[in-house]
């Protein structure tokens, strides 16, 4: 018997190497070949569905940190979903159609123009399936559990028909409709956008205060006045028809010093604009209210033969400008609106790429708008009319795939009505949970203060509208006309709508009255990609019969309220008349380390694939987990690094607690809660109280706690007060001792717990601990989470138990006193004499304990209080005094005893050892020990 042995009973070395970059994929080579998903869908066949539906990313290039965030968390979701006894399948999705990929294709070389539509869209279509095989790939290295085999795409047949379906119910409501009205119309697409795909940044825009002289006052105004306009815009002064005021707004008339005319602006803003335009002296003329001067009549700056109308309009507001706002229908909401009121024309002399038409006259034709500003700058301070030009700052929406800046413009387009069924969709919103529960309000106000939804776009990479022409001009959308083409693109996909003529898409022998000759034409335009994507809630979970419809959850991006979220639920609202989903999780993003968006040109951009060939996939797992993902979330190399040691720290405790049970059989070996020591009974209730607590955060998505709660238990509960005692029982104590077995019992129950709690979000190292154990299932994502047991007794139990730690802590402070003054080195080479009152005595004499084990001391002499001496380092409920333990140090239990030596047999083990030794080792009597 070597003493090596006798020191390290229990103790056995156990095989777990990180290496996660290799081992990680060998791992899921080995859930492929099991399926592993497969099996654990079959597993729970028949309990409660829980489906978190997921939100389509653009198929577009390898996955970002941002991607990897919301997919693990979603992974996360439903694993801890299907071991929690839900039936939880997880089909994974993509966006494929839209401009982004014609835009690639054209980078790649690929010229439109000298192919057919339908070659382009192949083209599109291939592109668009290398980038979801690129993507699943990376999303399969982050090791998410999904239905791989059996995506959805947007682009599949059966996806397309849905999509067109859905547009079918909503024209059958009468929500589709054709109107010439302003949308965000992007001359760097060619196309409309909607609201979803346009972003903000601020700009500095020439600004104009100019005059427009007054040819019909109504009485009201006389010759020689002028009405003092604002705009930001001057290359739409072109397209201006009118001046918009507010009735109920005071309107001064004001006569400067230095000029003979009179000039029309707000009264509250007199003095402000006297000082912009340097009038040092002026008078009043008169005051009129906005009322009296509707319909007064003024002559266009360019066009001496056009007349603006004075209009009373509800958005002029006194806070910039003079109180009277330029208007040109064709190029504003506001505008439109109070334009279509007074019966003005939608006048449009901007084409598709920006550039002004021939109709606005030889100084602005062909100019592209942005030039136009200079032109009529200038135009107006030759005519004697500009009154003040400056810069101004303010925020301006840009096309959030090109990067550049849009215009309003009316366009005829397809819309979906919003107004109609507005309130529907605000009310459907109290049925749905948010988290965090902001999100309500700002989805509310979103649908609240949002116009109708542009769904057409002037492209050809998508699902066409499924709407024809008559010979009269009519637009035919009927139900029969809409699933008959539903169900050739369900067939033959919507490749068919651009291969066939019109008379082969209608059903055979259709005919209208508005096309006596039976000719018909189709609709060019496609739908936006956002109807693609909102109408997912029918083309995947109220398609598939084992998913569930509505959706138990959406989890994405916060910008998807105004995206995906806000399109789904139109949409959802439209057919269904109730909301896709049951609840909403939104996140924040990810930015670089110093706060700022990550992009290429700034070259901050952390790929997920840098970090899984560094570190591996579940550092980016368990780091998903220890940030707020509710708001932004800064990402940086220091970060994972940071979580590297947490993640080391999880690992060598799962270590420890294999190391320690390699002897230990649960079914021969288990004590009885009844039968376990007290320092065991207290772990097994804080075990269960982890247990509650992490199945608790698991069920609210509360990610940041379960973190904080792992390293919490690991680092205090495990390894700075119990693991540190295990050590002194499992390598000490008789190999088959009810106190040692009561340990290990503590110890595989902790292991196997954690370990199923962590499978969720570090399934790989999980599964690599689940191989040492002696459980039923093959794999530990088959496993069920842990159960919540409770105790009698466990309250009291825990109070204490803590308040022997407080104590413990006590003590520590005394030892490291001690320490300092090199009275000791170890805490086993310590004598401790502690003193404490007779209330504080006897809760430690309940737990019935050994105390000094669990104080990791050799000798622990527990007084009353009052004898406490004066040198005695004194706390709240005691007092300490550390002496060096009297004795040798007995080499197997590492404690200074003075019974070291006794047994001549045995000369360098204390008496205890050397007991321990012959009743459990009788061969070392004959065999001796190697010193």
């Amino acid at each position: 018997m070597r003493i090596k042995e006798t020191l390290n009973l229990g103790k056995t070395k156990f095989p777990m190497r990180g290496n996660l970059p290799v081992k990680e994929a060998e791992r899921q080579a080995i859930w492929e070949e099991n399926k592993i998903y497969e099996k654990r869908q079959k597993l729970n066949e028949g309990k409660p569905t829980f489906v978190l539906h997921d939100g389509p990313p653009y198929a577009n290039g390898n996955i970002h940190m941002g991607h990897a965030m919301n997919k693990i968390s979603k992974d996360i979701i439903v694993r801890a979903k299907s071991m929690m006894g839900f039936r939880a399948p997880f089909v994974p999705g993509w966006d494929t159609h839209g401009l982004p990929i014609e835009q690639q294709l054209k980078k790649a070389g690929v010229n439109r123009k000298t192919m057919t539509v339908n070659e382009f869209r192949e083209k599109c279509h291939e592109y668009a399936l290398e980038q979801v095989a690129k993507q699943k790939a990376d999303f399969k290295r982050l090791g998410i559990a999904a239905e791989w085999d059996n995506p959805y795409l947007t682009l599949q047949p059966e996806f397309e028909a849905q999509q067109i379906r859905v547009f079918g119910k909503m024209a059958e409501k009468g929500l589709i409709y054709k109107g010439k009205k302003p949308v965000f119309w992007s001359w760097s697409s060619e196309s409309a956008l909607a609201e979803a795909e346009v972003e903000y940044h601020d700009v500095t825009s020439p600004s104009a205060f100019y005059a427009e002289k007054v040819i019909d006052g109504k009485g009201v105004l006389d010759d020689n006045t002028y009405l003092v306009v604002w705009t930001t815009t001057p290359w739409t002064i072109p397209a201006s028809e009118g001046v918009t005021i507010d009735a109920k707004f005071d309107y001064a008339v004001v006569s400067p010093a230095n000029d003979e005319r009179k000039f029309v602006i707000a009264n509250d803003l007199v003095n402000k604009c006297a000082e912009l335009f340097g009038w040092e002296e002026f008078t009043v003329v008169k005051t009129v209210k906005g009322q009296e001067l509707e319909n007064v009549l003024a002559q266009h700056p360019f066009y001496p033969e056009r007349e603006l109308v004075t209009m009373l309009g509800d958005f002029v507001t006194t806070e910039t400008g003079t109180g009277l706002v330029h208007t040109a229908p064709g190029f504003g909401e506001d505008d439109y609106r109070i334009g279509k009121q007074y019966g003005l024309d939608i006048y449009v002399p901007v084409d598709d790429k920006g550039y002004l038409t021939a109709d606005t006259g030889e100084d602005f034709a062909g100019v592209f708008y942005e030039d136009a500003n200079d032109i009529a700058l200038d135009k107006l301070q030759k005519a004697g009319l500009l009154l003040k030009q400056s810069d101004y700052e303010h925020s301006y929406p840009f096309d959030w795939r090109t990067k550049k800046p849009i215009i309003f413009r009316a366009t005829p387009q397809w819309f979906a009505s919003v107004d109609k069924i507005r309130q529907n969709i605000l009310d459907s919103i109290d049925d749905v949970n948010f988290l965090p529960e902001w999100g309500q309000k700002r989805l509310y106000n979103m649908i609240r203060d949002r116009g109708d939804w542009v769904i057409s776009r002037q492209r050809v990479w998508g699902v066409p509208l499924p709407i024809f022409y008559a010979e009269d001009g009519e637009a035919i959308m009927t139900k029969e006309t809409i699933d008959h083409v539903a169900d050739l693109v369900a067939e033959h996909g919507s490749n068919v709508w651009f291969e066939r003529d019109a008379k082969d898409l209608l059903p055979e022998g259709f005919t209208s009255e508005h096309s006596p000759n039976g000719i018909f034409k189709k609709e060019t335009d496609i739908m936006d990609v956002w109807f693609d994507s909102g109408s997912s809630h029918q083309g995947v979970c109220a398609q598939r019969d084992y998913l569930t419809y509505p959706a138990d959850l959406y989890l994405e991006g916060s910008d998807q309220y105004r995206g995906w979220f806000n399109s789904s639920l139109i949409t959802s609202v439209a057919v269904s008349g109730h909301a896709p989903y049951k609840q909403i999780v939104s996140q924040g993003f990810t930015l670089d380390g110093k706060g700022r968006k990550m992009s290429k040109s700034l070259g901050n951009t952390i790929v997920p694939e840098k970090v899984i060939k560094q570190m591996g996939a579940e550092i980016i797992r368990l780091w998903v987990l220890s940030v707020d993902t509710s708001a932004d979330v800064r990402v940086s190399m220091d970060s994972f690094q940071q979580i590297s040691e947490s993640y080391r720290k999880v690992r060598n405790t799962l270590r420890f607690l294999l190391a320690n049970t390699t002897d230990f059989d649960p079914a021969s070996d288990t004590v009885a809660y009844k039968n376990m020591e007290s320092i065991d009974q207290y772990m097994t209730v804080k075990i269960n109280q982890f247990t509650k607590d992490i199945l608790d955060a698991y069920a609210t998505y509360s990610f940041m706690d379960i973190y904080k709660e792992l390293i919490n238990f690991i680092t205090t509960d495990l390894s700075a007060f119990y693991l540190d005692v295990a050590k002194d029982v499992v390598y000490i104590e008789a190999a088959d001792s009810n106190k040692r077995r009561s340990m290990q019992t503590v110890l595989y129950d902790v292991l196997v717990r954690i370990t199923k709690l962590l499978t969720p979000v570090m399934p790989h190292t999980t599964e690599e601990v689940w191989a040492y154990l002696k459980e039923n299932e093959e794999f530990a994502q088959l496993a069920e989470m842990p159960e919540v047991k409770h105790f009698d007794g466990e309250i009291k139990l825990v109070e204490d138990w803590q308040t022997f730690l407080q104590v413990r802590s006590d003590v520590y402070k005394a030892l490291e006193e001690a320490r300092n003054e090199k009275l000791i080195g170890k805490s086993f080479e310590a004598e401790v004499d502690l003193y404490v009152s007779e209330e504080l005595a006897a809760t430690l004499d309940a737990l019935n304990a050994d105390l000094r084990q669990a104080m990791i001391v050799s000798v622990l002499n527990v007084m009353p209080l009052a004898d406490a001496p004066a040198e005695a380092m004194k706390f709240n409920q005691d007092a300490v005094v550390v002496k060096h333990a009297k004795g040798e140090v007995c080499p197997r239990c590492r404690m200074v005893s003075e019974t070291v030596g006794q047994d001549a047999n045995f000369p360098t083990l204390c008496h205890k050892c050397a007991e321990l030794v012959k009743e459990n080792y009788p061969e070392a009597l004959t065999e001796g020990l190697e010193k």
